[in-house]
């Protein structure tokens, strides 16, 4: 039986490149390097410490110089050509690479790094750290334009093996706390590349979305993952569910469009998943996103996020959780951050969940008829 091959290098400034091939690759085991003259790296980012809410912030000058929409010619997540030295020196189907200007990097110099956890739950006045972690690139596709939905079922199980293996890879590292594999889509999310891809941050922290629950977990009970799911598998707001995994639209949903999914087993991230999770969670994920993109006459714009448990904590109770959200609350019409959003974090939906699910399960059943995988 075919498997993915993992064929791994490093790019001229020694930043890591690693090749996830399809089972069913008609590529070559053999890639060209790179053969480009590139600066050196540059200084990892700093964070600063809000002591208002006890949170880091990173302040990352170099990516206010990166890429934004460049033509296809100047693609720089195509594989090389000898008119565009672009980040992957050879053709491929699947590459993962570190980020040349990342949020979190290496600790190129031994200044001011984070000592633990506990120094940085502590709190004070100008406060500051290195941003140590890792930024990769999680590149879907050799095309140009392109979602993890235009992707076939071969590929989407692909990316997913990525995401398992380099969750593992960048949790086993010195100071990462917490690893966030995720997918912008779309102008209206802002991304500054239409080459299909995804990311993954590797942080030194737990971040905050993550803290709140788990204090909400130390309030409710370790049990709180299984008695969502139980709930929301017997609710009008259910849109696929498999051997494996549910899909639905929750109970309190902020967005016009949200789709969480879940385990039916506890599993705190990607890594912990089996061969026979990962190759259901590619077709369903992919059913997903077709469905979402089915619901107008254009492409949805959303955040596609995986939720996963920090390293160090709450392993035994924290659930891998996809969350997927769209701004997008009619076809001509997105909802934005006003002040009570933005400022409060107090959020007011505009459409209410089960309407959403009764779309999102209509435009899913479209899409399967239209493009089955």
């Amino acid at each position: 039986m075919s498997t993915i091959a993992v064929r791994e290098t490093v790019l001229a400034d020694g930043r890591q490149l690693i090749y996830f091939d399809d089972a069913d690759t008609t590529l070559s085991p053999e890639r060209l390097p790179d053969a480009r003259v590139l600066d050196p790296r540059p200084a990892t980012a700093s964070m600063r410490q809000d002591v208002l809410t006890g949170e880091w912030v990173s302040i990352a000058a170099a990516r206010q110089n990166r890429v934004f929409l460049p033509s296809d010619d100047a693609d720089p997540l195509a594989p090389a050509t000898p008119t565009n030295p672009s980040e992957i020196p050879d053709v491929y189907d699947v590459a993962v690479f570190e980020n040349r200007s990342p949020s979190f990097g290496p600790l190129l110099v031994d200044d001011n790094a984070p000592r633990g956890l506990d120094d940085l739950a502590e709190l004070g006045l100008e406060r500051t750290r290195t941003s140590v972690g890792r930024c990769e690139v999680v590149c879907f596709s050799p095309a140009h334009t392109g979602s993890f939905a235009s992707q076939t079922p071969s590929r989407a199980r692909t990316i997913v093996e990525a995401w398992a293996q380099r969750t593992a890879a960048l949790s086993a590292m010195p100071s990462i706390e917490q690893v966030f594999p995720f997918e912008n889509r779309g102008a209206e999310i802002g991304v500054t590349l239409n080459h299909p891809h995804g990311q993954i941050y590797a942080y030194p922290y737990v971040t905050p979305r993550t803290t709140k629950l788990l204090d909400s977990i130390d309030r409710f009970g370790p049990d709180m993952f299984a008695q969502i799911l139980e709930r929301e598998q017997s609710s009008e707001r259910v849109l696929l569910r498999g051997e494996h995994f549910t899909a639905f639209v929750p109970f309190a949903a902020r967005w016009p469009i949200e789709v969480h999914m879940l385990p039916h087993r506890h599993i705190p991230d990607l890594a912990a998943t089996t061969s026979d999770e990962r190759d259901e969670l590619a077709v369903l994920y992919l059913r997903l996103l077709r469905g979402i993109d089915a619901l107008y006459d254009t492409p949805t714009p959303y955040i596609s996020a995986w939720h996963q448990a920090p390293v160090n904590r709450g392993r035994d109770d924290v659930r891998l959780m996809l969350q997927v959200t769209s701004p997008r609350r009619a076809a001509n019409r997105l909802k934005f951050l006003a002040g009570s959003e933005a400022a409060m974090g107090a959020f007011i939906g505009d459409v209410p969940p089960e309407a959403s699910a009764a779309l999102v399960r209509e435009a899913i059943a479209r899409a399967d008829q239209e493009n089955p995988v």
